[in-house]
């Protein structure tokens, strides 16, 4: 897997990309959880969601946030993660200036900060949110939310209550009716899907195959 280094707002930062070799390949950026907590590029789900869009034919772009790794700064509190984030995609981007969709994804703290970012950039197609931290972090940004998309939550999760994921899903399904949001809860999962990452990813690429069909029928 090609290594790159490519400039962040507090420096360089460390990642990890494939490029497809489909022509207008759709590209997709995938989100670590917190650096605070361990999250790196190398985490279990944020790998699973690396190589599910790789799998799907998508220039695949993983990287480190500041302070994470190879990758320069410190951690910077959410906001400095999101500029991170804007960063990479402007670099995802610049190499694949003919791309037929763009999308974002992330677990855990990634993916909050992948719902902040595809609120600031409206090329954003589509998302896949495993695990957002409904509980933990304001998603109130979402005002109303810009794309439709994945969230994957697992009811044994200790660590965010399944029930503001719940209602985190109304909200968006209020703005953007009912199948706004896919939705999928995964009995028995914890918040690292451990022992289901083979159910993890069947709900990915289920759902990419039919989103990446609709695309393709409306365009």
């Amino acid at each position: 897997m090609p290594e790159i280094i490519f400039n962040g707002p507090a420096g360089r930062l460390e990642g990890r990309y494939k490029h497809s070799n489909i022509p207008n390949a759709p590209v997709a950026l995938v989100l670590h959880p917190n650096p605070e907590q361990g999250g790196t590029m190398n985490n279990r789900i944020a790998y699973t969601l690396f190589q599910n869009f790789v799998s799907q034919g998508f220039s695949t772009l993983r990287f480190n946030f500041r302070g994470v790794g190879r990758s320069q700064g410190e951690f910077g509190q959410g906001l400095g993660e999101l500029s991170d984030a804007a960063a990479a995609l402007d670099w995802l981007q610049s190499i694949n200036k003919n791309a037929s969709a763009v999308w974002v994804g992330g677990f855990s703290f990634g993916a909050w900060i992948a719902m902040q970012l595809l609120m600031r950039r409206p090329e954003i197609d589509g998302y896949i949110s495993v695990s957002p931290p409904a509980s933990i972090y304001d998603f109130n940004f979402l005002a109303p939310c810009p794309n439709e998309g994945l969230i994957i939550q697992g009811d044994n999760d200790s660590i965010v209550d399944i029930e503001a994921v719940n209602e985190l899903v109304t909200k968006l399904r209020e703005q953007r009716g009912e199948y706004g949001v896919d939705y999928r809860v995964i009995s028995g999962a914890d918040h690292f899907f451990t022992n289901q990452t083979d159910l993890l990813t069947k709900h990915i690429t289920s759902y990419l195959n039919m989103a990446m069909s609709a695309q393709e029928a409306a365009a």
